[in-house]
């Protein structure tokens, strides 16, 4: 709610992190989620312009294809894989929700994020069990600050797909804009565990690496 108070926003935001420990373990936060964020460029993990074609083939699912993205021999064959795999959660059986998800994408780019957030929202509502409808909109609320109805949405995204390396690096980046560079760095090396390559995550994790591990205790 718009005007609870920092002590109510604090435990909400404690339980939301812990119901989130089952999936993705991060401990709860005691800080608060209005704070205002450090200026920096708001970036995350998304899938590409252009995607292939989804293979009906099962022995190219997702258990095969995150395989072959840890097992990747160099950079090409790994973007090649882990555009693959962001075809798969992008895909959905309703042509009205692929239909909302466009028009969500093309709102954001233009910076309208009311039009993107109405949009976002009858997505999820038409198609809850569809991953990339409450990832999308977990990134316009991180982009609008919104960080406790981000990592909601980060929740319902991992409970349906906990491999969901994207949803775990904007997890990272919401801790890290936090000040909670222990978190951060727990969620950045889950994301790296199931895809190594990662665009500046590993980066992000050696740095983090040596704040919160090489301080002196």
């Amino acid at each position: 709610m718009r005007f609870a108070s920092s002590a109510a926003r604090h435990r909400r935001l404690a339980i939301l992190l812990t119901a989130m420990i089952a999936v993705a373990p991060i401990p709860a936060l005691a800080q608060d989620p209005g704070a205002t964020a450090p200026k920096r460029q708001k970036k995350l993990p998304e899938a590409p312009g252009k995607l292939p074609k989804v293979s009906t083939d099962r022995s190219h699912g997702l258990d095969f294809l995150f395989g072959a993205l840890k097992a990747a021999p160099d950079e090409a064959s790994a973007k090649h894989v882990e555009a693959q795999i962001w075809a798969h959660w992008m895909q959905t059986p309703s042509d009205t929700a692929a239909l909302l998800m466009m028009r969500a994408r093309a709102a954001m780019d233009a910076q309208q994020m009311d039009v993107a957030q109405k949009l976002l929202d009858a997505v999820v509502k038409l198609r809850p069990d569809y991953v990339e409808g409450w990832n999308r909109r977990a990134t316009l609320y991180y982009l609008r600050n919104d960080y406790m109805h981000s990592l909601e949405d980060i929740e319902q995204v991992l409970v349906r797909e906990p491999r969901h390396f994207g949803a775990l690096a904007g997890l990272g980046m919401i801790m890290q804009d936090l000040g909670d560079e222990k978190r951060a760095l727990d969620a950045f090396r889950k994301a790296l565990a199931i895809n190594p390559h990662l665009d500046k995550v590993p980066e992000l994790v050696k740095t983090l690496t040596e704040k919160v591990e090489g301080r002196d205790i």
